[in-house]
């Protein structure tokens, strides 16, 4: 990845936190550590990192807090760790803005992998030789070159991953674009049995974007199989 990433750890647990730093620093990263909430939030406004771990269960301040705090100002990508394994928990981690959700315990490569993959999406698609036009869809503008959108003149806030799945849907308009297709665009090839990340992001973007979020005219659910962008 070039220079080394810097990645902001957020845990309670010594023994992890003690873990993931070494480990990480041996693949090149360059950590810093934090142990409560309100720490984490000042270490993320000092380093700005390039990818956050966090940890859902802290000591003083709610992960949700933690991750809404930062949400408040970044679009830093964030891997929620959690001993929670339910689905309901990992819906609404990725729905507060998580980019991506680990359930403890993990294996080390797997989780470096995801990290790596989190910090693409973060980075960006730069240096891209496709035509990058501005694309009106009415009730809302997306410019593909500045990599942004706009509802009534004003910008909408994305994170980094609802980003990667609306350019995904409008650089192909009026196509199916299949669910391990996204998946594997977006996350990466590991992802592909995850379509209930897609269902979290769309929801997520017809907020953002639709008119009547309920009943889209624009990011179409093509069932069991994909999604769809269209203009009207």
């Amino acid at each position: 990845m070039g220079e080394r990433a810097r990645v902001l750890v957020v845990d309670d647990e010594p023994q992890l936190l003690r873990a993931l730093r070494i480990n990480l620093k041996a693949r090149g990263f360059e950590v810093t550590t934090a142990a409560t909430g309100a720490s984490a939030l000042a270490a993320a406004a000092k380093t700005n990192p390039q990818a956050v771990v966090l940890d859902l269960g802290l000591p003083d301040i709610d992960g949700f807090e933690v991750l809404a705090g930062l949400r408040g100002w970044t679009n830093v990508p964030v891997i929620v760790l959690s001993a929670r394994g339910e689905a309901v928990d990992k819906v609404a981690a990725l729905d507060a803005g998580a980019d991506d959700y680990v359930t403890k315990p993990f294996g080390m490569e797997e989780f470096v992998a995801r990290l790596r993959a989190a910090i693409r999406r973060g980075a960006g698609s730069t240096g891209e030789t496709a035509d990058n036009p501005v694309i009106d869809a009415g009730a809302f503008t997306v410019d593909l070159g500045a990599k942004e959108v706009l509802r009534n003149g004003q910008r909408v806030h994305l994170t980094p991953t609802e980003w990667g799945v609306l350019e995904m849907l409008v650089r192909n308009e009026g196509k199916l674009v299949g669910q391990r297709e996204i998946l594997t665009g977006v996350w990466g090839p590991t992802y592909t049995a995850q379509s209930n990340y897609l269902r979290v992001y769309l929801a997520s973007l017809r907020r953002k974007l639709e008119e009547d979020p309920a009943h889209p005219t624009h990011l179409i659910t093509e069932a069991g199989m994909g999604y769809r962008f269209v203009r009207e």
